[in-house]
């Protein structure tokens, strides 16, 4: 474990930004979380009654270190404290609808009049330009209308859509927040103007899948160019593609679930010569291994493989993992397990803090590490109104205003114009990261291997694997293990801002690209690391996918809802294999997305600090810290915590009044679960019928009778269909959507999300004009730049010669293999 000391950690790099946090919602506080992890002073405003995310059983991590005051809006009073606040301050943040943020003078206009440095952070369900703009913001209402819902419908034994209480889209928009924030400051540096950020739950969610997009992009423009991969299991629930023998679940004799991820060939062999499986494939019966001709014959490989694991204990299986690096398997562990990795408890990930009312609370540490350690001291959560007579004194002192730092007013463009990203790493989570930079305007260079980042020949039909992973970038195509090929690495090192490495523990020393390296050529580098596991430590070195850290993180069993130990029914246990599954493999929300967003956190961050004089090193932000971190709500714990709401049998919802309903032509999902909103339900609803009965008349009496509500409800949403459940119920104010029956990724390149702005168009060498996914921000100011892919080497000659490489060198540097 490095060596810590928590008192010793510094203020952290927002040290002197104040934050006023309005926000009522979970992405609210996870934006604001980070903000104060990194050491702004992040002021809660919250109505005499207190937040909502009181409520939430992981209030004490959600709300730690920030100040609490005590407002009431409505009060003309209470008011002018709040805009004494927010003259004051740098940030605000908001997770108000659009009409409530208006009605508060939230908009770009009255802001610029009367705080025109402060940086606005809205965060919205649906986003503020949109037809559905209005409607309210719950996380499973984004979830069922994006297609999310319908993706993880192998958690039933169905083709039904499947509820999960992960959240996804809510972790989703308050990174992107974090982006917008960090990036609006980096501007005002420049303009000495703040603005307002937008960010959404929908584009968020849209951010998780790693190549699925264009996967159905091609299925539609060319049906015939290969065959779908189909569904992952039959309707008899029997595994059917070659990626479940890759990514084998399994049970070990002493019953604890393991994810392995064997993808690459010599990993697939490894791992066969261990099972004692090797000798088999020199059957005909198995000719064409893994892709078998029947579902009996994949379903009786997949047996034996189980059965092989079954055989050994988890002991003598982390003997094998020690022994032989080429085998790997994750355990799967709830929220509260994960915990205790011991990849986070080397790296001092996960933190108890001392609550004078609560006794001790572990939580996990902050996002991002630097040099080593959190960066900051974790503190607790305020109480309510803890410190409203300070932050009403401080509201009522005239300030000296903030000054500007440069002379550009109302700069428009990119926020990131002319910061420079080299980036340095394969496949998804930390690439995709500095694609989230590229559409803020930073210059991204990928340097990759002569036969590209594997991501390009993930899938069938060439390139498109990658695509998403390579918008807005310049690809360099350098063989690396050359003396030239490094050379030319630290020339382009020596001219840019920041370098992101998403090799495992070791490599980047090993090629000579560490940060001491590539510092000792250009001091002024911002170097980030954005590995599976650590920088080192005892999983350093193993290989991180998105599996494998849902496995480890939780989130695979949050959403499966598989506890205990497995069951010796072999039916059964396929469907419990089945759930793990589904719960952390779906391309559509998977670990590879939430690590990707911390990604793009850790390097604005560092860019921001660099730009305020604070050199931040050994900056890491891994797969498994984030993943961890997106179930902060789900993994801070104390004594006599209240459990989270658990997900029925059925995967239908938590709730009688948040959950799914068949209507008379397929799915809905309704979300009403607050008191003020039983009125208008029941008034959307027609004939109140038996609603009217004294079991649903209070909110009390509806939840000791939620079974039987669920069941008059059932009768009542069978009558119409779901367009007009939605249309009827959403007029009244009533969270409502129709639940989309097709994948996410296709979905959300229709027209209708098209149009609604969740999608843009764009233009690449592979695939020309297409739809890809919109910027996840939307500034009142600024600009972002959505653009497309980038070939292998499209841009190795113009980066040679912009480093001074004449057309002879640089065909001298191609025949001896060095460049392509």
């Amino acid at each position: 474990m490095p060596d810590r000391n928590d008192d010793d950690l510094g203020e952290g790099p927002l040290h002197g930004i104040v934050v006023i946090d309005l926000s009522t919602t979970l992405p609210g506080a996870q934006a604001t979380q980070f903000l104060a992890d990194a050491g702004a002073d992040v002021i809660l405003v919250e109505p005499p009654t207190g937040s909502r995310l009181r409520a939430n059983p992981g209030w004490p991590g959600l709300l730690r270190g920030k100040r609490s005051i005590t407002l009431d809006l409505h009060d003309d009073v209470d008011r002018a404290t709040l805009d004494g606040l927010l003259a004051r301050a740098d940030v605000a943040v908001t997770t108000m609808r659009p009409a409530a943020a208006a009605r508060l003078g939230f908009t770009a206009g009255q802001l610029a009049a009367r705080h025109p440095r402060l940086v606005m952070a809205l965060i919205t369900g649906w986003g503020t330009r949109g037809p559905w703009s209005g409607r309210k913001g719950y996380e499973a209402l984004i979830l069922a209308k994006s297609g999310v819902l319908h993706s993880k419908h192998q958690l039933t034994t169905g083709p039904d859509p499947a509820y999960v209480t992960t959240p996804y889209a809510s972790f989703a928009a308050a990174q992107a927040a974090v982006h917008g924030i960090l990036a609006a400051l980096l501007e005002r540096e420049e303009s000495g103007l703040g603005q307002v950020v937008e960010s959404d739950l929908v584009t968020g969610v849209g951010a998780y899948d790693p190549y699925n997009w264009f996967y159905e992009l091609v299925l539609g423009r060319f049906p015939d160019a290969f065959q779908p991969m189909g569904a992952a299991f039959d309707q008899q629930g029997r595994p059917q593609t070659r990626l479940l023998y890759a990514m084998l679940i399994a049970a070990t004799a002493d019953g604890t679930w393991l994810q392995f991820a064997q993808t690459a060939p010599r990993l697939m062999r490894a791992w066969l010569d261990e099972l004692g499986l090797s000798a088999e494939l020199a059957d005909p019966k198995w000719d064409g291994f893994p892709m078998l001709p029947t579902p009996e014959l994949r379903f009786e490989w997949w047996n034996k493989m189980v059965s092989k694991v079954g055989q050994r204990t988890l002991e003598e299986w982390e003997a094998v993992f020690a022994r032989d690096p080429d085998v790997f398997g994750e355990q799967f562990r709830t929220p509260d397990e994960a915990l205790d990795h011991p990849q986070l408890v080397h790296e001092g990930r996960v933190v108890v803090v001392e609550d004078p009312d609560l006794g001790p609370v572990r939580q996990p540490s902050t996002l991002v590490h630097a040099a080593g350690r959190p960066l900051t001291r974790i503190r607790r959560a305020p109480r309510l109104g803890e410190h409203t007579r300070e932050l009403r004194r401080l509201a009522a002192t005239r300030g000296d205003g903030l000054p500007g730092t440069g002379e550009q007013q109302g700069r428009s463009g990119p926020p990131l114009t002319g910061v420079t990203v080299l980036e340095l790493g394969a496949m998804y989570a930390g690439p995709y990261g500095a694609t989230l930079l590229a559409d803020l305007g930073a210059r991204v260079i990928k340097v990759e291997p002569l036969d590209g980042d594997l991501i390009r020949g993930i899938m069938a039909f060439p390139e498109a694997g990658g695509a998403k992973a390579l918008q807005g970038k310049e690809s360099i195509a350098v063989d690396l293990r050359t003396p030239e090929g490094l050379r030319i690495l630290r020339e382009l090192a020596a001219q840019v801002d920041v370098v992101l490495q998403c090799y495992r523990a070791g490599a980047a020393a090993r090629i000579g690209a560490d940060e001491a390296s590539l510092k000792a050529i250009n001091p002024d580098l911002v170097y980030v690391n954005a590995p599976g596991y650590g920088i080192d430590g005892p999983y350093g070195s193993k290989p991180a996918y998105a599996p494998s850290i849902g496995a480890a993180s939780g989130v695979s069993a949050t959403d499966a809802q598989v506890v205990g130990r497995p069951t010796e029914d072999r039916d059964q246990l396929l469907g419990q294999a089945r759930k793990l599954y589904a719960g952390g493999t779906v391309p559509a929300v998977q670990s590879d997305g939430m690590a990707a967003l911390g990604v793009a956190s850790a390097l604005l961050l560092g860019v921001y600090a660099k730009r305020r004089g604070i050199e931040l090193t050994d900056v890491a932000a891994t797969m498994l810290g984030t993943s961890t971190q997106a179930l902060i709500a789900h993994n801070t714990s104390y004594q006599g915590r209240p459990a989270q709401p658990r997900v029925d049998a059925d995967f239908r919802g938590i709730s009688a009044l948040y959950r799914m309903y068949p209507a008379s032509d397929g799915w809905l999902f309704l979300a009403a679960p607050a008191e003020r909103e039983w009125a208008p339900l029941v008034a959307g609803l027609g004939d109140p019928g038996d609603l009217a009965d004294e079991r649903f008349t209070t909110r009390r009496a509806r939840a000791a009778h939620d079974d039987a509500l669920a069941e008059v409800l059932t009768k009542i949403f069978a009558t119409r269909t779901k367009a007009e459940w939605e249309a009827g119920l959403t007029a009244r104010d009533v969270g409502c959507v129709a639940v989309t029956q097709e994948p996410a990724e296709r979905h959300m390149q229709g027209d209708e999300f098209h149009d609604a702005g969740y999608a843009v168009d764009a233009v690449s060498p592979i695939f020309d004009e297409h739809r890809r996914l919109a910027p996840l921000n939307r500034f009142s100011r600024s600009t972002t730049k959505p653009e497309a892919g980038c070939t292998l080497g499209q841009h190795t000659d113009a980066l040679l010669r912009a480093l001074g490489y004449d057309r002879a060198r640089i065909a001298g540097l191609r025949d001896a293999g060095v460049v392509r």
